[in-house]
């Protein structure tokens, strides 16, 4: 699933894998999604947008109510649980 299929209200798990020489590191997330876009750092980039460097994040609620945000990287791997119900 892409982010750009990534719709509020969706119900998804996000999982991180790090390489790393010690074994992997995996990290997963489960919530709703409350935003899924493209938001600058306060990072410069040359011939970025606004100079800035942007990154595809999403904004999920978990379960416990808690709010996050997962910058999404090319080998993140995002899981639809259920589809929003209809009106």
């Amino acid at each position: 699933m892409s982010q750009q299929q990534i719709q509020p209200g969706q119900r998804i798990r996000v999982r991180h894998e790090i390489d790393r020489r010690e074994g992997n590191w995996v990290q997963e997330v489960e919530g709703v999604v409350l935003a899924a876009r493209p938001e600058k750092t306060g990072s410069w980039f040359a011939h970025g947008k606004d100079d800035k460097l942007w990154i595809s994040r999403v904004r999920l609620q978990k379960d416990d109510g808690e709010i996050t945000t997962i910058a999404i990287a090319p080998d993140t791997r995002i899981e639809l649980l259920d589809t929003p119900e209809s009106p």
